[in-house]
């Protein structure tokens, strides 16, 4: 199973270059030590509301859950984009995370006429864009972005547990616990581990 670059989306039939449209724009998976770095961009519909939108990772896993269900369903469209394992090795994980960024806007059939992007760090768009710091606790499209991308990458953790038990992708979605660092000093990387991340770097196979 390999990363796409492109993740489907629910889309509003609505004609590309809608006027004063507003997309936020967040990651999940820049820290990890596993995976692929998830991207979401979403363009919220005024007319429906979405009660409760937050920061991701203040958000109780049913929760997010629950919100993203909402987003999917009421959401004028919404798009994710990731940059793969190798993509990040290779790039880095902040050029990285721009790319899925990019990815993630670039999938929205909808133009936004402006897109907010939680942090300090844009990517290459061709439309107007603002960095937000704070923006996943502060700004609905945002905080929107913020819980499709993280709900995508935790499932896609789960997925991969059933794949690589050992390592307990599931329970830590790829963070470096200690329960991770033991896998990793036990059974050495699997192919969904990024080479460019020291922690992983020096459990290589062939440097245990």
């Amino acid at each position: 199973m390999r990363s796409k670059s492109f993740l489907g989306a629910r889309q509003a039939s609505l004609d590309w270059g809608t006027l004063g449209l507003i997309a936020g724009v967040d990651e999940a998976g820049r820290g990890p030590l596993a995976g692929p770095v998830v991207a979401a961009a979403v363009i919220l519909d005024p007319e429906r509301p979405i009660d409760g939108l937050a920061d991701s990772k203040k958000l109780a896993p049913k929760r997010r859950e629950a919100l993203a269900e909402r987003i999917r369903a009421d959401a004028l469209c919404w798009a994710l984009g990731e940059a793969s394992v190798e993509e990040i090795d290779r790039l880095n994980i902040l050029q990285a995370t721009l790319l899925a960024m990019q990815r993630a806007v670039a999938a929205l059939r909808l133009r936004p006429a402006r897109v907010l992007v939680d942090g300090n760090r844009l990517p290459v768009l061709d439309v107007l864009a603002e960095a937000v710091v704070g923006g996943d606790a502060s700004v609905a499209e945002i905080s929107a972005a913020s819980i499709l991308a993280k709900v995508h990458r935790d499932r896609w953790c789960v997925e991969i547990d059933r794949l690589h038990p050992q390592y307990g992708f599931a329970a830590h979605k790829g963070y470096g616990t200690a329960a991770h660092l033991a896998a990793l000093r036990t059974h050495g990387p699997c192919e969904w581990h990024r080479r460019s991340f020291a922690p992983v770097a020096q459990w290589r196979g062939d440097e245990r």
